[in-house]
């Protein structure tokens, strides 16, 4: 079974600003209904679901915690229809920005912790809460955010990148149990994006020096990322799960 992008209602988390809202208009763009999930971004993802119109609209909840979780998927099913496709983008508060980053002698357990909560518990949560509508419908599309320094950890991100990876595991361990009720789950990864909340601390030298390293010369942008996460929720990946796409310009090659 597959849905068109239009038929679909979508809940992108962490999408009161930077790549969670571009994803969440790439979506509107193409007529789904969208929730526009945010922990402290309320400003951000209400003005974002007014310019959105009508079919988009903003939902406090915190991932980390499982009956938030079960609070904002009943939200979006009495205000928009049961959820088709989830879109995990939210992130630990974070700053790229490897200079002023820790070495890896320097993090304690706590620094891990932090995107463990969000990112890794919080998909965790998120099934638990979507699983059973998906499976009676038939439908189904999770997909993750990842990173590609799985593949190139050029800078000192330890932290943020373990538990990117812990992701990708889970997001393959999932497909395979949720696969036999109509549910893929799959996972898109970038790199350093031009330019989010997150990144506006790069030095303007790195986006430069990555442009350069690409096959493509640019540095890749939120808006671009969206479009290749629509892929996923769209019926040309029906038979497409468990897998990992880089997208960032060529830099790392998967």
């Amino acid at each position: 079974m597959s849905l068109s992008l239009s038929d679909q209602v979508v809940i992108v988390t962490g999408a009161g600003r930077g790549l969670g809202a571009s994803i969440a208009a790439s979506f509107a763009r193409e007529g789904a209904k969208v929730a526009i999930n945010y922990r402290k971004s309320r400003e951000g993802a209400e003005a974002l679901a007014a310019k959105l119109g009508g079919r988009a609209m903003a939902f406090q909840a915190d991932v980390r915690d499982a009956d938030d979780v079960k609070r904002l998927v009943a939200e979006v099913t009495g205000a928009l229809g049961a959820p088709t496709t989830v879109v995990h983008n939210a992130l630990a508060d974070f700053v790229f920005n490897g200079d002023g980053r820790k070495k890896l002698m320097e993090m304690g357990w706590d620094d891990f912790d932090a995107h463990a909560q969000t990112g890794l518990r919080g998909a965790l949560n998120l099934i638990h809460a979507v699983k059973p509508a998906m499976s009676t419908q038939g439908f189904g599309r999770f997909i993750n955010i990842g990173t590609n320094l799985f593949q190139n950890p050029v800078v000192p991100y330890h932290d943020y990148t373990a538990l990117k990876a812990s992701l990708l595991a889970l997001t393959r361990t999932a497909a395979a149990e949720l696969g036999p009720d109509g549910i893929t789950v799959n996972m898109v990864s970038g790199g350093l994006l031009r330019t989010t909340d997150a990144s506006a601390a790069t030095p303007e030298a790195v986006f430069d020096f990555i442009a350069q390293s690409t096959p493509l010369r640019s540095v890749t942008t939120p808006e671009e990322m969206a479009d290749a996460v629509l892929f996923f929720a769209s019926p040309w990946a029906r038979a497409v799960t468990g897998q990992n796409l880089v997208v960032d310009g060529g830099l790392v090659f998967n």
